[in-house]
């Protein structure tokens, strides 16, 4: 059987989320968790893959494998977060088709990128702290542009795996939040590192440094080294995953968590 695994998870350990030799993983830990669990040996993959120190309120994970006698879906749930590390849990497990993928099936995804204005001890590694407001307004007006079917080149790591750069942007834009703003990003697809260049060039113009029609000219350009640095890691989270009507059973998903939200 086949199993779609919905969980999130506290970036600031790990290594990003797929296994790589030496280092501490999310993909890692999961796979470890649920082979002992299952007592078979069970390989995850996931709708996407989650840079270092990057968080994710909502990941989506597939797995093949037979449940034990006796072991049902809630058991299997609740003795996997007993298993994972703190900075790990697992939301709802159920069975979709044995040709249901995590990531091929993925319809959209959204980022959020949080940065806060007001000093919070707690919110540091969650967070990139300004100690002055950036100008929302232009960088919206600079965001606007993003929105559409673009070429995003100028906006991914050099020596990425992408076969093309083209994604289909659905919505872009900074919202005020208690003591500070966050930039939401939807869209079909993200090529590497792209969110947080993004951000780091967004924030260029928010600092004045950068208008939006020099925003656009930079995106226009395909052309990396025209943007700006990335963003710190910390206050990047995968929030939403988006699959097909049926996939996913939307009335057994928990409720009061951000990424289930609108």
């Amino acid at each position: 059987m086949r199993y779609f695994l919905h969980l999130a998870y506290d970036g600031t350990r790990f290594h990003g989320w797929q296994i790589q030799p030496g280092t501490l993983t999310v993909q890692q830990e999961l796979d470890r968790c649920l082979s002992q669990i299952l007592r078979q040996p069970v390989y995850s993959l996931g709708s996407g893959r989650t840079d270092s120190g990057v968080h994710a309120s909502h990941q989506v994970a597939h797995f093949d494998a037979e449940l034990p006698e006796g072991l049902d879906l809630d058991t299997l749930l609740y003795r996997l977060n007993r298993a994972l590390p703190a900075d790990m849990r697992g939301y709802l497990v159920h069975p979709v088709p044995p040709t249901a993928h995590a990531r091929f099936d993925a319809r959209v995804r959204t980022y959020e990128y949080h940065v806060r204005l007001v000093p919070d001890p707690f919110a540091a590694p969650h967070t990139l702290y300004l100690d002055r407001a950036p100008d929302v307004t232009a960088m919206n007006e600079a965001a606007a542009y993003l929105i559409g079917d673009h070429d995003f080149t100028s906006f991914s790591k050099v020596g990425g795996s992408e076969k093309h750069y083209r994604c289909l942007c659905y919505e872009a834009g900074w919202h005020p939040t208690p003591g500070g703003v966050v930039f939401r990003i939807r869209a079909n697809r993200f090529v590497r590192g792209m969110v947080r260049l993004v951000v780091g060039t967004l924030l260029t113009v928010g600092k004045g440094k950068l208008t939006p029609d020099e925003f656009r000219e930079v995106f226009q350009s395909l052309n990396r080294v025209h943007a700006s640095g990335a963003a710190k890691a910390q206050g990047l989270f995968l929030c939403r995953v988006e699959y097909p009507a049926g996939l996913v059973p939307t009335e057994l998903l928990p409720t009061g968590l951000p990424y289930f939200a609108g």
